[in-house]
């Protein structure tokens, strides 16, 4: 079937669209043995760029499966204690094509963890050999000098150009088929994906010498945990800068005269967000119903902030954990099981607990 979105995938990021199936479905298998052109040529939306890049890399495009879902489970995360919580795709997937349709901080944040998602899966799959098109970075050879001296380039570097390359490619191609003020506010946000995870690649070295003596290195640049851009993005979210066009079309300028202008790392949003506090199509919003909240924090978490002032329901549970750890020479850890009971507090609903649909 491949109208496994109908209806919202064109608004999402659209890599989304390669990794809503699991890999055991019958999509992903005619991707895998069937013919690339069939296989790309029946994806509904997808822009002409985008379609030749697919019939050319079809490889590429099981990777970027995996980007998404390193991209969607990263986006969870960093939500997990906020009214939005990036779980729209399981909880309801219509919801998410909702909150991408608003220029919001959620969607700038949405747009540049997948992009950044997609970059990762490529360069590492360039690295281990699964791409036609691309290798380790050819350009990490011979000799170089640090602060430590000089080293040898050996190993697989990761090759971040070509990865970031594919992604602009991909990714972009749709928001350059329009002008409008949306499709920059994308743009924007996709380069600044792209360049978190570039920020954090990192020089390893190994040293050779008798007794490890490290009168010679090998070095390679490589990738950090996707969690650290992701931790990255999650600062430019709460820094995001709300925008307008200039009147020329080109460009932003800050809404706040007060705020400086965004760079190309920051995040840029054009309206502000709902307060997600009650279920609503219109605006992507589950509510706040029967979420978990921390009663003894301050923060987003706090039964007060996620339950909007609405109060929560008390119920006591039992549950295992382990109790009582020691360390055993040499080289176990042994627990016991103890029954814990805990307090588990959920936000009441609204006396109106039904859909919210202004259209």
């Amino acid at each position: 079937n491949m109208n496994f979105l109908p209806g919202i995938w064109w608004s999402l990021p659209l890599v989304l669209v390669w990794a809503t199936p699991p890999v055991t479905s019958s999509w992903w298998y005619m991707g895998a043995v069937g013919s690339s052109r069939v296989m790309c040529d029946n994806v509904p939306g997808l822009v002409s760029r985008q379609r030749q890049l697919c019939r050319r890399h079809p490889e590429a495009m099981l990777s970027i499966g995996r980007g998404v879902a390193a991209w969607t489970a990263e986006c969870q995360h960093q939500f997990r204690r906020h009214r939005w919580d990036c779980n729209a795709l399981e909880r309801g997937q219509r919801l998410l094509g909702r909150v991408l349709l608003r220029s919001s901080r959620e969607s700038a944040f949405v747009h540049a963890i997948s992009s950044a998602g997609v970059v990762f899966a490529i360069t590492r799959a360039c690295s281990q050999g699964e791409l036609k098109s691309c290798s380790c970075d050819p350009k990490k050879k011979g000799s170089a000098r640090d602060t430590k001296g000089h080293f040898d380039w050996g190993g697989c570097s990761d090759n971040i150009d070509y990865g970031i390359k594919f992604a602009r490619a991909f990714v972009d191609a749709k928001e350059r088929k329009g002008k409008d003020a949306r499709a920059l506010m994308n743009l924007h946000n996709n380069r600044a994906g792209r360049k978190a995870v570039k920020r954090f690649l990192k020089q390893e070295c190994k040293c050779h010498g008798v007794s490890g003596s490290c009168t010679l290195r090998t070095c390679w640049l490589a990738m950090a945990d996707f969690r650290k851009t992701g931790d990255y993005l999650w600062k430019k979210y709460n820094g995001a800068i709300q925008v307008v066009m200039n009147q020329d079309g080109t460009g932003f300028t800050v809404a706040n005269k007060k705020f400086k202008k965004p760079t190309k790392n920051d995040l840029v949003y054009f309206e502000s967000s709902p307060d997600y506090c009650i279920r609503d199509r219109d605006v992507g919003s589950l509510g706040t119903a029967g979420r978990v909240c921390n009663q003894t924090s301050r923060g987003m978490d706090s039964c007060e902030v996620m339950c909007c002032g609405r109060g929560y329901d008390t119920s006591r549970v039992s549950r295992m954990t382990k109790c009582e750890c020691k360390f055993h020479w040499c080289c176990a850890v042994r627990c016991q099981d103890c029954l814990e009971v805990v307090d588990i507090h959920t936000c009441k609903a609204p006396k109106s607990a039904a859909w919210i649909s202004r259209t």
